[in-house]
């Protein structure tokens, strides 16, 4: 793909930014025409080699009732549509939501086998295989995490005649995180994908439509007697304006209020353990005796990571071993997590469930049963696949959680899965390509659910070497406190020269399709304090002096997001991100350490034109200078910024007649 990322966006105003309503009916308009439908589906496969959309008359189709009552997520209205197949036992229901109000529709296709053969062959299996009529477009996309600095980076490119391709590598995200916006000169849509799994996307111009595609990418099998597959989830969200600020931030308010968990905030977290820790139970519950009142007051949940259970050379060989190393904690965690509980904070512990090393105790239990365990090299997978290892699993980490008073589950995931996938269809399946990934992703989320009705409250920490997994389906269930990592530390403390200004990148690109999303501070400065400005952010030893003060900020950081200025990683170039609403929020300024300009011309957007507005240095408040908001968006201010590397906050807000 040829594209660029120093690009800028051009101005909207608040009005501009509102849902329409020409948009929700667009959206209602498309997806009846291309969902709730019997004519034109905007999903495809082939039974036996006919596709679904050159031969409906096969198919005996019916659209049930649309309910709010039956909506897959809050704010929404379901539809389900069956498709039964007239030549074979082969039974399709689409499981389909609007969100009228979000200008939103999102979708997700299940196939089963009803007989008692084997069904013919399914393939070409399209989740989305549709057009939307956007003219000639611009598509916007995010790198995925390498880990690299320009992790999570927004590139943009016209969408060319030829397919452009997109997809995951070895299982998890790493190319490219799977979001697309697709802006024309009059409207356009942004398209996300659900699939924790080997994910493929395409975008191709095609006179004034764009073709949009998105499956499992490697998927051909028969089913068995009673077998279910499904398609990823795909969700459309319907824009107009040509400017793609309206698309990202309207894609954005439906997360929030209708996608992620209700239980997700702000949140700040202090990391008391990481991977290298040796403390014990005794040590734990007097550092928690002898925190800071004030930052005690500031943190949200502690944070234990991985070495907590027996090992032998590192954490890494340990994995399986998911019950307290007695040596370390002869009681368990459990007087940690009533202590935690006591002081009315959450429990956050590191469990990597997937990943099993000999001679562990998960190892030794799969071991005993057929197709639990799958073997490549030193990291051996427990297979999701299986729906008694699923269930096994499910019990026991459920248990494991409860026993230690856990309330915060941080899952990660430091491995490729695709070819033990790959190795499983043949040893397991039959040579059936996709199976085993389609069996394995629909259990990952059944056993994510089996947690969060196990434990009330229960956030979710999604990590796979930091954020290799952050797909639509994984944002309903959780949120990434650690989004890369680029931004782990070594053994000795030391982190990356350019840790920060990959930090202030890294928010730059990724705050375009995520509210949510966190790091840890690793500097007692305020540079760095503000470079970890995030919704979620965590320290090793909070300081009192900085810790509460950003609070309010991270929650405009849930509002909408507007680019100011991109820096990329450069030393020598500003970095600048707006968070909040029409009303009030935040600008964040960065002057890294090599910019020899010290004026930075800050231009608002999302605001209204009419409106008066009070502009303030965060440092200096009671400071407060009156704009019209058109003076915000337009010539804007200038700032002079004496010092480098400084962050600088300047906050807005509307002046009520």
């Amino acid at each position: 793909m040829t594209s660029i990322t120093d690009f800028g966006f051009d101005s909207i105003t608040a009005e501009e930014m509102k849902v329409t309503a020409s948009e929700k009916q667009h959206c209602r308009q498309w997806y009846e025409e291309n969902i709730i439908c019997t004519d034109k589906p905007a999903y495809d496969f082939t039974v036996g080699g006919k596709s679904l959309g050159c031969n409906l008359r096969d198919w005996d189709i019916s659209v049930g009732a649309e309910s709010e009552s039956g909506a897959v997520r809050r704010g929404g209205k379901t539809t389900y549509i069956t498709l039964k197949h007239k030549k074979s036992s082969l039974v399709t229901v689409v499981e389909a939501t609007i969100y009228e109000e979000n200008a939103t529709c999102e979708w997700t296709v299940f196939i089963k086998n009803t007989g008692t053969e084997n069904s013919p062959v399914i393939g070409d299996f399209y989740a989305a295989d549709c057009d939307v009529k956007t003219g000639a477009s611009t598509l916007y996309i995010s790198r995925g995490s390498i880990p690299a600095a320009n992790d999570f980076e927004l590139c943009k490119s016209p969408v060319s005649p030829a397919p452009m391709i997109f997809n995951a590598n070895g299982g998890r995200s790493e190319a490219w995180l799977p979001y697309l916006n697709i802006c024309g000169a009059g409207s356009g849509v942004v398209m996300a994908v659900g699939w924790t799994g080997q994910w493929h996307m395409s975008a191709q111009q095609r006179l004034e439509n764009v073709h949009l595609t998105a499956k499992q990418e490697f998927f051909s099998s028969y089913l068995n007697a009673g077998e279910q597959v499904r398609s990823p989830l795909v969700s459309l969200t319907f824009y107009e304006g040509g400017n793609a600020l309206k698309g990202f931030n309207t894609f954005r308010s439906w997360e929030t209020g209708c996608v992620c968990p209700e239980s997700i905030a702000p949140l700040n977290g202090y990391v008391i353990a990481n991977e290298f820790s040796t403390l014990t139970t005794d040590v734990f519950l007097s550092m928690l005796d002898r925190i800071n009142p004030v930052a005690l007051e500031n943190t949200d949940y502690f944070w234990m990571d991985a070495g907590w259970y027996k090992y032998n050379e590192g954490w890494y060989d340990g994995v399986g071993n998911w019950i307290p190393d007695k040596n370390r904690f002869p009681d368990g965690l459990k007087p940690l997590g009533d202590k935690i509980a006591a002081m009315r904070k959450k429990f956050l512990l590191w469990y990597e469930p997937e990943r099993v090393r000999e001679g562990t105790y998960l190892y030794n239990e799969g071991m005993k049963h057929d197709g639990w365990i799958v073997k490549i090299g030193d990291n051996l997978l427990w297979n999701m696949g299986n729906d008694d290892a699923c269930e096994f699993i499910s019990g026991y980490i459920s248990k494991s959680l409860v026993e230690n008073g856990v309330t915060m589950y941080r899952q990660d995931f430091n491995f490729s899965p695709l070819s033990y996938w790959e190795k499983t269809d043949r040893e397991l399946y039959g040579g059936r390509e996709g199976i085993s990934e389609n069996r394995y992703v629909t259990n990952l989320y059944k056993y994510l659910d089996c947690l969060l009705d196990s434990v009330d409250g229960l956030i979710i920490d999604n990590c796979a070497s930091g954020g290799k997994r952050l797909d639509l389906e994984m944002t309903g269930r959780s949120l990434p406190l650690w989004r890369s990592d680029y931004n782990c530390g070594n053994a000795d403390g030391t982190v990356k020269d350019d840790v920060l200004e990959a930090t202030q990148a890294m928010t730059y690109g990724l705050s375009c399709w995520l509210p949510y999303s966190g790091t840890n501070r690793y500097f007692r400065s305020e540079y760095a304090s503000r470079t970890a400005v995030l919704t979620n952010q965590s320290v090793y030893a909070p300081s009192v002096e900085e810790y509460a003060r950003y609070d309010k900020i991270s929650e405009y950081m849930t509002g909408n997001y507007y680019p100011l200025a991109y820096g990329g990683t450069d030393t020598d170039r500003y970095l600048a991100m707006q968070f909040g609403n029409e009303t009030e929020g935040a600008a964040i300024i960065y002057r890294r350490e090599n910019v020899k300009e010290n004026s930075f011309a800050l231009v608002l957007n999302g605001l209204s034109p009419d409106k008066s507005y009070e502009l303030c240095n965060f440092d200096s408040r009671e400071i407060k200078t009156v704009y019209s908001g058109e003076k915000l968006m337009s010539d804007g201010v200038t700032l002079k910024i004496n010092e480098a590397p400084k962050a600088v906050i300047m906050l807005y807000n509307e002046i009520a007649d």
